[in-house]
Parts: C-alpha cells; sequence; structure tokens
C-alpha cells in the first residue's frame, strides 16, 4: 500500500489512501513493545565508545577453493573495525593453522558439541556465544563477505537501550572481480584502485538475494540480560535447515526482545559455487549413502516441530519489522502495520518535540514505497520446514558405519544402551568426547535410543534382534531384563569382530579417567584383556566367575572369534545373564583353565584372558572408592584409568551416586555436554 503521509505539527502523521491509516512514532504498540518515549528505548548519544563485536561461525576445513572463500569472508569481517573478534568453532588442525596469522583477534573453539560426522550442534554454539564477552554478537555463515555498512548498521542498534534480536540475509554473487587488501581493509580492482561504493551496489543488484527461511543470514543481538526465546534451543545441527527460522519465530512469539529484519541495511554475499555440498563440514564426505546428509535436515524439522511454539502459528517474514536507510536517516518500517518509526536524532528529545518538514517527509515515504516493493518478494514462511513426515533414520549399515567410526588400528568402542540409560550413555559419550576418543559406537536396543542417538549425533545402529519391552524398565543387575539384554553384548561384539574390526566392549556406566587404549593394545594378539569383579584386595583376580563382562578388549583374530562364538552359544542356552558364560566357557567351570593368579587359557582356542590390574581398572566395590569422600581424588592417588560404576543395585541408585561424585559430563537440562566455559566465562 502507498504510504503517502501529511505532517500535523503536535507530531501524529496521518494519511488519507481509502481511509485514514495512522502512522504511530512508536515501537511495536500492539505487540506490547514500548514507546520511544518510554525510557528503555532512550537513546545513548553521548556514548562514543564503539561496540565491541564477536563474530561466530562453524567452518568447514580451510582447503580448496571451500578454504579460499572462508579465507576471504573472515578477512573481510576483520578488516571492518579493530573492535571486532573472530571465534570459529571447528575441531580442524586447518583452523588452527590458519588462525595463527591473524593472533588474538581470530580464535578457534574446538570445545562444543560435534555430531561424529563433525557437524557442530547449534544449541552448543549458542551456549558458547553467551559465555563470552562482547557487546553485540554475531553468527554468521563462514563464507559470507561483509561490506562497511555491517558496522554503521550495528552501531546504530547498539545505541537503542532495548533488547534486540537483528537478522538479515544474504546475496548470491557469481562473479566478483575484486580482491582484498592486505590489511583486509579496503576492497581493489585489478589495477589497484579501491573498489567505489556504486560498483559493490551494482554487482549487488544483479546477483539474488536469499530470503530469512532458507538462504544464508546472520543473526545479532546484544548482550541484554533477556534471552532470544523462551525456554531451551534444540539439538539443531547447523547448517542443516530450520534454526534460523525457528529462532525468530520463537523470538517473535515470546516478545522478550525487539526483533527487526536488517537485510536492506546490511551488505553480505556469499560467491557462488555450484559444485559446492552442503555436506563440508562433516567428515565422510567419500561415503556415498551418506553424501547428501538428508536425516541432518529431517532431524531439524522434526525438532523444530517438538520445540518452542512455532509450529502451531503461522508467521512469516512479512511480520519483522524492516530497517532502512533512506537518504542517511534509518527508519524501522512495519509494512504488515503501516507504521514507520524514525529512530536516531542529532540530538537528545522527544518525539513530540520533533517537527518533521512534509518535503522531507514525502521524499522519505517514497524511498520506504520504492523499497518496500521491491523486498516483497522475499517474504516466506518461517514455519514452513517444521512441517515433515519424513522419517529420521541413518542411511548407513553396520559395515559402512564402521568403516566411518574406526581408528586407523581397526578398532572401535561399543557401547549398548536401552531408552531407561539415555542420560548415562550421554554423559559416558561426553567423556570420551573430552578425552578425544571418537572410534566409538552405540547399539541401540529399541528404537527410542536409536532415535535419541541421532538427535544427539552419535553413530548409533540397532540391533535387530534385540528383546523388545525393555525401553522403560528398570534393567538393573539381577533382573531378568538385565540378563537378556546382556546377551547382545556378546553376540554384537562377535559380529563386528568377524567383520575385521577389534572391539573394546564399554558399559556406559564405566568412567573414564584417560584413554585405555594405548595399555590395552599392549596385549597383543590372541589375548582377550578383561576387568576383574574380584573385590578382595588381597588373592587373585580371576576367581570363578570374576570375570566382568562389562569391560573388556578383543582383537579380530582367529582365537578370540573362536572363543567367542563358544561364548554366545553357551549365553543361548543359559538361563543367567551373559557374565557366567564368559568365565566358564572361557576359564571352565569352577576356574578349571587357570593360570597364576591372573589369567587363563581357553584350551581348545589357545585364547588367554588376562584379567586387568585392578588399581588400574577398578570395578565398583574395590578399595571402596565409591564410598570416598573425593571419589576423583582417591582414584587420582591409585592411578585409575576406568571406574566402574557396578556393585550398585538399582538404576536410580547407580545414577545418584555417579552425579553426586561428580563423575558426570553431561547437562539433562539443554542436551549438551559440560564444558569448561561453563564454568569459566572467557574474557574477549
Amino acid at each position: 500500500m502507498k504510504l503517502t503521509m501529511k505532517v500535523l505539527q503536535v507530531g501524529v502523521l496521518s494519511i488519507w489512501l481509502s481511509g485514514f491509516i495512522f502512522i504511530a512514532l512508536s515501537f511495536y504498540a500492539t505487540r506490547k513493545l514500548p514507546s520511544f518515549n518510554d525510557d528503555r528505548i532512550s537513546h545513548h548519544l553521548f556514548n562514543h565508545s564503539a561496540p565491541k563485536i564477536a563474530i561466530f561461525s562453524a567452518p568447514a576445513p580451510f582447503t580448496g577453493s571451500v578454504g579460499s572463500r572462508q579465507s576471504l569472508a573472515i578477512r573481510s569481517w576483520l578488516g571492518l573495525s579493530p573492535q571486532i573478534t573472530v571465534l570459529l568453532f571447528t575441531q580442524h588442525p586447518s583452523a588452527f593453522a590458519f588462525a595463527r596469522d591473524f593472533g588474538s583477534r581470530l580464535m578457534v573453539e574446538p570445545n562444543i558439541d560435534f555430531t561424529f560426522l563433525g557437524t557442530p550442534f547449534f544449541h552448543s554454539m549458542m551456549a558458547r556465544t553467551w559465555a563470552f564477552t562482547s557487546d553485540i554478537y554475531v553468527l554468521i555463515d563462514p563464507e559470507t563477505i561483509l561490506l562497511p555498512d555491517f558496522i554503521s548498521t550495528l552501531n546504530y542498534a547498539y545505541k537503542v537501550n532495548r533488547d534486540w534480536l537483528l537478522v538479515a540475509s544474504s546475496h548470491n554473487v557469481s562473479h566478483f572481480p575484486f580482491c582484498l587488501s592486505d590489511d583486509g581493509k579496503h576492497w581493489l580492482r585489478k589495477d589497484g584502485k579501491r573498489v567505489r561504493a556504486q560498483e559493490f551496489q551494482e554487482i549487488l543488484d544483479q546477483s539474488q538475494q536469499g530470503n530469512l527461511c532458507e538462504g544464508k543470514m546472520l543473526m545479532a543481538w546484544n548482550s541484554g540480560e533477556l534471552p532470544l526465546n523462551n525456554g531451551v534451543f534444540p539439538p539443531f545441527l547447523y547448517g542443516k535447515g530450520t534454526h534460523n527460522p525457528w529462532v525468530i519465530s520463537e523470538a517473535l512469539l515470546c516478545e522478550f526482545r525487539f526483533v527487526f529484519d536488517a537485510s536492506l541495511t546490511i551488505s553480505s554475499f556469499s560467491l557462488n559455487d555450484s559444485m559446492h555440498l552442503s555436506n563440508q563440514l562433516g567428515r565422510v564426505s567419500h561415503v556415498t549413502d551418506a553424501e547428501k546428509r538428508i536425516w541432518e535436515y529431517v532431524g531439524n524439522s522434526h525438532l523444530g516441530a517438538l520445540y518452542g511454539s512455532s509450529f502451531f502459528h503461522e508467521i512469516n517474514s512479512s511480520h519483522l519489522a524492516k530497517l532502512m536507510n533512506c537518504y542517511g536517516k534509518y527508519l524501522i518500517v512495519n509494512t504488515t502495520k503501516n507504521t514507520v518509526y524514525p529512530v536516531i536524532h542529532e540530538r537528545p528529545c522527544s518525539w513530540k518535540q520533533r517537527i518533521f518538514h512534509s518535503s522531507r517527509l514525502k521524499k522519505t515515504m517514497a524511498c520506504v514505497d520504492g523499497t518496500e516493493s521491491s523486498n516483497r518478494r522475499l517474504d516466506c514462511s518461517l514455519t514452513d520446514q517444521l512441517k515433515t513426515s519424513a522419517p529420521l533414520d541413518y542411511p548407513f549399515s553396520l559395515e559402512s558405519l564402521l568403516s566411518v567410526v574406526a581408528d586407523k588400528n581397526k578398532t572401535i568402542v561399543l557401547a549398548v544402551a536401552g531408552y531407561s540409560y539415555r542420560d548415562m550413555l550421554m554423559s559416558w559419550v561426553c567423556r570420551l568426547r573430552l578425552l578425544r576418543v571418537t572410534n566409538f559406537m552405540v547399539c541401540a536396543l529399541d528404537h527410542e535410543t536409536y532415535q535419541f542417538s541421532i538427535f544427539q549425533g552419535l553413530p548409533v545402529f540397532n540391533d535387530p534382534s534385540a528383546p523388545s519391552n525393555i525401553s522403560f524398565n528398570d534393567c538393573h543387575f539381577g533382573t531378568k531384563c538385565f540378563q537378556r539384554v546382556t546377551k547382545v553384548k556378546s553376540r554384537m561384539v562377535l559380529q563386528i569382530l568377524k567383520l575385521g574390526y577389534n572391539v573394546l566392549l564399554s558399559d556406559v556406566d564405566v568412567y573414564w579417567f584417560r584413554n585405555p587404549m594405548p595399555l590395552l593394545y599392549s596385549f597383543g594378539p590372541s589375548v582377550l584383556a578383561a576387568q576383574s569383579d574380584e573385590y578382595n584386595t588381597a588373592g587373585p583376580i580371576n576367581l570363578p566367575r570374576r570375570l566382568n563382562s562389562g569391560f573388556y578388549f578383543a582383537r579380530s583374530d582367529s582365537s578370540t572369534i573362536a572363543a567367542m562364538e563358544k561364548v554366545v552359544k553357551h549365553a543361548v542356552t543359559s538361563g543367567l545373564s551373559e557374565q557366567p558364560s564368559f568365565y566358564d566357557t572361557l576359564c571352565g567351570e569352577g576356574g578349571s583353565n587357570r593360570v597364576g593368579d591372573n589369567r587363563c587359557v581357553e584350551p581348545e582356542t589357545n585364547l588367554t584372558i588376562h584379567f586387568l590390574d585392578r588399581n588400574l581398572f577398578p570395578n565398583g566395590a574395590y578399595l571402596d572408592l565409591w564410598l570416598k569422600k573425593n571419589v576423583k581424588g582417591a582414584c587420582a592417588k591409585t592411578g585409575c584409568l576406568v571406574l566402574h560404576n557396578n556393585w550398585i543395585s538399582g538404576r536410580l541408585k547407580k545414577l545418584e551416586r555417579q552425579v553426586l561424585s561428580g563423575l558426570w559430563d553431561y547437562d539433562i537440562t539443554t542436551r549438551m555436554c559440560v564444558q569448561s566455559w561453563h564454568r569459566t566465562k572467557l574474557m574477549s
């Protein structure tokens, strides 16, 4: 609708066009936002200090054309202002090498949550931004180039004393003939002369601008006291759709912050590359079936529908107020409400003291009309991505998953878990991630655990022959459920051994202080190294039925495979758990195959069973370590590599003991691993 206005001296603007439409000089009055004469919207006009700006991004490896585009983009950010600091979320070595040339202004943060394929978690990234000290936070695609009006727009937003969220879409540019100067401050033509602003504008005018629903965009917000949304962030995968429109929708609905679109005042673009796949963040682009990584987008859509209230509302990008710059003056325009908000004044004054001249107003409104009509084509539904009926499933077979996860020695760490142990599973995973142990896999005993593990970015597979009706049972030691579940473990270990991979089987209630693999490798072939369940401090540790089948290392060799086949066969006919089958088969009933105080030799396969040193691999009853006031300190004195949380009855008691001891690394409320920056705020 055309907005033609006549200014009344009292400051109330009216228009005649099919009736009276009042143009309010207030922020979003119908959305319960304060007016401009509200104290909370007062402008800090005499605060001349430039705001500190922290830019966050999650780059792909700095290799090839992708690395070149990322390098150019990041240099463009740093060249805009000395007040800018950049933090990159990645664990790839190339990022650390790239960052060395920029000193303290460019940092690499590997300590957030990533999937097993290397995709960062959006909610972990957002949590990390809040732990960083800055005036303004910006989250941006790593290939997006920023031009100087980015700084002027943020400087404007910073002067408004109200919490806000700014979003801006980006252009796709196919031809960009300019290069950045060595100091990153100026764009140069081929002849070495500086590029004029008009030349940039011509390129952007000829390019395609994305929308806020699907295209690349940046988000910026001030370091206020109010959160962006009401509740927690879902464990979205970054760069896999849904999370940006979800944040905008939730921010609009909760009304904690003023949300506006600055796409018209921030010039940003990325260089188009049709050969660039969206999965460059991952580490398995060579796996044909997984190249498109469709499940990551499906998972984000499911999460967007499950969390928050956006799913129940139809929210369009046109609902956002637009920030415009007309003749050097910023205006905030809400086209759905036909309202225009004049902004920064030359000196402190209330809007009632301000008298607009009609000629100037007409020029301004003509600017608004022209910009609005050209921008209307970018309107889109922010909630469409939340509506999906596609099932969430991995495209991996067990064989293909093993090839991705296994380390250079073809070894994997295997955990078997049901849904009632999902939180303990995640604490175990978080601990392994902290130790940089990445070659772990999860065998899900039920569909709920399988889905949960995919959402958490774990390498998981289903066991189709697992017993049913165990998801919500308390499968602790001694129950029928426990007896059935444990037999899954030995069967899966045998299957993986036959595929040519070594297996360290670790129950999720085994806490890892250090990586035990270097020691376990030292035992060589035809040796199965297992934890002893003996609790007496003196005497043999290989006594009858003292082999703990919750922690053992098995190599993929003929002796071990043959012996494990005997264990699995014995367990099928046993009415007990698999643990007695391990001992009776390998060490003989009553310990007839015992050798010394810490070994057995299975005579038919010639497999040696080595019972691990309990000072290094203590069970839950040894030395009463779990009863110590400082469990971690007591274990440090004995030299523990791991500590098993067994010899206790009941899942809840086990969970309580581990949490209270401080041997817990997972935040259940936020679905994130506990990081050092959760406790210590990094000063910029």
